[in-house]
């Protein structure tokens, strides 16, 4: 017996290779492969379909988690709340800016976030609190922004769910292939409603640069090509 997948990537890719492959062939065409025409484009249309004021497209979702508390200025000493049921990649993100990443229980119905645990958990070195909306399902964020810290919404598995990327101060998005919405490879976006944080995003993920001649932050090489 052939096995079934649990994602089948390619046969949702396959219908649209006529496209894919023109479009591929476009970007070969005008040699325009890192933060091109088209990237501009996607953090656009990605921005209007979330319904925010704009996107940052990054290398990868974990990246993205990283720039945003890099952005934030979340680092050593730090604590960040987070859940004890969720992927690697939200402690790990949190560990590499050098804070603590804080686990809080999740609700046994949603296995997303318990507000009650999480207020159990905030002190005064407390930066964050970052809820992952898990396989899709919305975290409560209503409840979680009335603790008075930043909230930070991991939406690695849920572009396009409802309720998600309006009320933290940015949500995150991963594109690997097993995700609702996946790119041939790796990719990440970071969606925000301030133009301040969404600037500083941009030059984190360029190595700290607006134009690659004046470097004002240590920052990363993590582009959407």
């Amino acid at each position: 017996m052939r096995p079934i997948p649990l994602v089948d990537v390619k046969a949702q890719y396959e219908p649209l290779l006529p496209r894919i492959r023109e479009a591929i062939d476009g970007v070969l065409a005008s040699g325009d492969f890192i933060l091109g025409p088209n990237v501009a484009a996607f953090e656009r249309e990605a921005a209007d379909y979330l319904g925010v004021r704009e996107t940052i497209g990054v290398a990868n979702g974990t990246d993205a988690l990283v720039l945003v508390l890099d952005a934030l200025g979340i680092g050593r000493g730090d604590q960040v709340v987070c859940p004890a049921f969720t992927f690697y990649a939200t402690a790990e993100a949190i560990a590499r800016r050098g804070a603590t990443p804080v686990f809080a229980d999740v609700d046994a119905a949603t296995m997303n976030l318990d507000p009650e645990d999480v207020a159990a958990r905030i002190t005064d070195r407390t930066k964050a609190v970052l809820a992952v909306h898990l396989f899709g399902r919305p975290a409560p964020v209503a409840e979680l922004v009335k603790l008075g810290v930043p909230l930070i919404e991991d939406a690695a598995q849920a572009f396009g769910s409802p309720e998600i990327a309006h009320t933290g101060v940015a949500s995150t998005f991963s594109f690997y292939p097993t995700k609702n919405l996946f790119a041939l490879g790796d990719g990440g976006l970071v969606s925000v409603d301030d133009p301040e944080l969404a600037e500083r995003i941009r030059m984190l993920r360029f190595h700290g640069s607006h134009d690659k001649v004046a470097f004002e932050l240590i920052g990363y090489n993590s582009r959407l090509a």
